[in-house]
């Protein structure tokens, strides 16, 4: 595991230096019902400390008054005068009552966030550093287990479990399937160590049943492994009566390295210097 430390912490080093196009799909659902899909393609042009996304397209559709409405545009960023005085009212008002939110208007902005959490927030190759323990300094707080050698996706791999090493820590527990060759993860999938305690879900309301995360990787020509694909698919219930299921299904494609090589042609000669004509 400390090969697969230090290869994580030099790919993810080298995938700054790649550009990329993420394909993800979206949903919140409740039941059998889609309350709201996006379709999004995001340019994500990585730098040393995150990257920077351009949105290519959007198709989505919300489910309002039992008619879905589609758009192509993400909604408009409220301006920061009219932000800073609405904070400033609430401030001054200890006694504002919130605005109740309609189920209408609440996916969408699920929808949004949770993308935005999930796969953009800081992240160098479309997935959020802090869901797999793989880098060295991740590594401290967990417990690794060797259960064996399998075949997957063509090539020989260790299976190793992982959970956190404090029992009453809140982190995730999974598998990882590790190219016995190169030492770089080939597979992995986690869910959470623990349960919410059952008193945080009666104070705050809120559960997440069944939350995991499901990420392949392949290498690119030059050897450097990238995520391809990240999938999720869990279930919200919040205050008691708002219960969703989030479905995320993503991946990275058409790389592109941003480095430019060149090389000198001929021999360089002295360029004699000319005064003013």
């Amino acid at each position: 595991m400390a090969c697969v430390g230090e290869n994580q912490d030099r790919a993810e080093a080298e995938r700054a230096h790649y550009v990329y196009v993420q394909h993800a799909k979206m949903v919140s659902r409740h039941g059998k019902t889609v309350k709201c899909e996006e379709i999004t393609d995001y340019r994500m042009m990585p730098s040393s400390d995150g990257s920077e996304e351009q949105l290519l397209n959007l198709d989505g559709r919300q489910l309002t008054n039992h008619k879905y409405l589609t758009y192509h545009a993400k909604p408009p960023e409220p301006a920061k005068d009219e932000a800073n005085d609405k904070k400033k009212k609430d401030d001054d008002d200890p006694a504002t009552i919130p605005v109740t939110i309609s189920e209408d208007s609440i996916d969408r902005d699920i929808v949004q966030d949770m993308r935005w959490g999930l796969i953009h927030d800081k992240s160098k190759d479309g997935i959020d550093a802090r869901l797999f323990p793989l880098t060295s300094k991740d590594q401290a707080d967990y417990a690794f287990r060797m259960v064996g050698r399998e075949r997957m996706n063509g090539r020989e791999v260790f299976h190793v479990t992982f959970r956190p090493k404090k029992q009453d820590d809140f982190g995730w527990s999974g598998d990882a399937y590790i190219d016995t060759a190169a030492y770089e993860p080939v597979l992995i999938t986690t869910a959470m160590a623990r349960k919410i305690p059952f008193a945080v879900r009666t104070l705050l309301g809120t559960n997440l049943p069944g939350l995991g995360f499901t990420v392949t990787y392949a290498p690119q020509p030059d050897g450097v492994w990238f995520p391809v694909t990240f999938s999720t698919e869990f279930k919200i219930h919040v205050l008691f009566f708002f219960n969703r299921e989030i479905i995320l299904d993503a991946q990275n494609r058409e790389f592109l390295k941003t480095h430019v090589t060149s090389r000198i042609v001929g021999e360089a000669r002295e360029v004699e210097e000319k005064g003013p004509q």
